[in-house]
């Protein structure tokens, strides 16, 4: 009796525990049925989580495998597309060219890489593909790149096949386009975003929308942590809903994190913007409805003058040269509304537009100058002038020079422009952001004092003069030879239009 009795208050001291024993686990179990979470994501931070991912700094392995990714990056001044690769100026060759090679041997290639303007480029990064394939056998096997960081790349490939082969080598991107996608990376961890839809059926509220990611969203957030990895995912928490309402997911927004000149990289078949240092093509353009449309870079128009006055806002521009470069000065005052000081024909001019900083200068390029009478003080030689000049971003320098030396021997001019040339190699050391552009010859001479043969001569040692130097060149004689206008020295409005278009699409490339 007694050990009956003793039985049974120990089974009643211990049924409050065995109920608790046996109830907990089946509401934990009901609680996190699937039939209660059938529609929502992992409940937000539950205790006893993994902690998230060791930080990059922590973790030896993960610095290992940072130091896989490194890429040769381009120096910093050389950001813009016309530093850039250029996939149709560089070219590859032959190491060791023989006539038959041997099955299991190995072909090496040298390729140079080269900017927009054709000149060889001193460092590497490009980011190329190569292969050597059989169109006929349908037979390709992918080459190796080394980059030897000086501009030049070996590509080797193995010789697996008998049989015809060729080479061919992409560029993927240019280094500078390399480097613009790292940076974007590293500095714009979201460039796409994500939305989460918040509901609670059970309430009947409305669903709620906000931006989720792996990062920390701004402002108010809810935080999910995987309970079995410990990844962390982030959303805007929501005005009207709890963070456990968070029920769909989907794709949001991709954001725009490039500028209109960054984009130009990104572009399958960019359109070359105009920049000094440019090679001029052959023809250089055409035109089309009165238009001059450039071959060698994607010139622009300015049909208003808002656009015309947008292009030069803060610029101070040095017109130097003779009356046809004059023209240019009196069309952009008439289309520009600017405040012009000075009537003598021979200068020097002065325009400013005070509202938006625009200073516009003409003068002569000096003797020989078959003008009017005119101040011996004024005739600068514009060699001189150039030297007088600090340069700058801001600075924009246009010049001309042809019309008043053909009644001279050759070496007179050639004397002339060498002089200029190393004013203009000064200048642009002084201060590289100075756009210099050369007007050429137009033309329409036809006299013994001044033919077009004569001109062209002297154009051809200008342009000869100034190759591969970073000065851009507007091409007034294709503009002026191929217009269905009457031929004259100084051309017709819509000519003149054009050639002033073409200079400001040097000045303002990408605006």
């Amino acid at each position: 009796t007694q050990l009956c009795w003793w039985l049974w208050q120990v089974f009643c001291c211990l049924t409050p525990f065995l109920f608790c024993v046996i109830l907990t686990p089946q509401m934990i179990y009901r609680f996190l049925s699937f039939d209660h979470f059938r529609d929502k994501l992992v409940p937000p931070s539950p205790v006893g989580a993994k902690p998230g991912p060791t930080p990059l700094t922590e973790s030896p392995e993960l610095q290992a495998l940072l130091q896989l990714l490194q890429w040769p990056a381009p120096p910093e001044n050389a950001a813009a597309f016309a530093s850039s690769t250029s996939a149709e100026k560089s070219h590859y060759r032959l190491l060791q060219s023989q006539s038959n090679y041997t099955v299991g041997n190995m072909l090496l290639v040298s390729l140079e890489a080269r900017d927009q303007s054709g000149q060889p480029k001193h460092y590497g990064g490009d980011f190329l593909r190569a292969k050597l394939h059989s169109p006929e056998l349908k037979a390709s096997v992918a080459g190796t790149v080394e980059d030897h960081n000086n501009g030049t790349y070996t590509l080797t490939f193995p010789l697996l096949w008998a049989g015809a082969a060729q080479v061919s080598v992409r560029l993927i991107h240019s280094s500078e386009t390399v480097a613009l996608l790292r940076r974007i990376r590293d500095s714009h961890p979201s460039t796409v975003t994500f939305r989460g839809y918040f509901v609670d059926p059970g309430q009947g509220s409305k669903e709620e929308v906000t931006e989720c990611n792996v990062h920390p969203v701004s402002g108010p957030t809810c935080q999910y942590v995987d309970p079995g990895t410990g990844e962390r995912w982030f959303c805007a928490r929501p005005q009207h809903h709890s963070c456990n309402d968070l029920v769909y997911h989907s794709t949001g927004i991709y954001k725009n994190v490039l500028s209109s000149a960054e984009k130009v990289f990104l572009t399958t078949s960019p359109p070359l913007p105009c920049h000094p240092g440019l090679a001029l093509t052959n023809p250089s353009g055409f035109y089309y409805k009165d238009v001059w449309v450039s071959l060698g870079c994607s010139s622009r128009t300015f049909p208003t003058s808002d656009l015309a006055l947008g292009c030069l806002r803060g610029k101070i521009v040095h017109m130097i040269g003779d009356s046809t470069l004059r023209q240019w000065w009196e069309f952009l005052l008439a289309f520009i509304p600017c405040k012009s000081l000075g009537k003598n024909c021979s200068g020097p001019l002065l325009a400013v537009e005070p509202a938006q900083g625009l200073v516009l200068r003409w003068r002569a390029h000096g003797i020989p100058l078959r003008t009017a009478k005119s101040k011996m003080a004024d005739m600068h030689y514009l060699a001189n002038e150039l030297d007088a000049l600090g340069g700058g971003p801001d600075m924009v320098v246009v010049f001309t020079l042809w019309a008043h030396f053909t009644t001279f021997p050759v070496d007179v001019y050639v004397r002339r422009v060498h002089g200029i040339r190393q004013a203009v190699a000064q200048l642009l050391a002084r201060s590289p952001q100075t756009t210099v552009v050369i007007k050429s010859a137009n033309t329409g001479f036809k006299s013994v004092y001044g033919s077009d043969w004569l001109s062209l001569q002297l154009d051809n040692i200008l342009r000869a003069m100034f190759a591969g130097m970073k000065v851009a060149i507007v091409d007034a004689w294709a503009m002026t030879s191929c217009h269905y206008l009457p031929g004259n020295i100084h051309p017709g409005k819509v000519i003149v239009q054009n050639e002033v278009n073409a200079f400001l699409s040097y000045v303002c490339p990408g605006k």
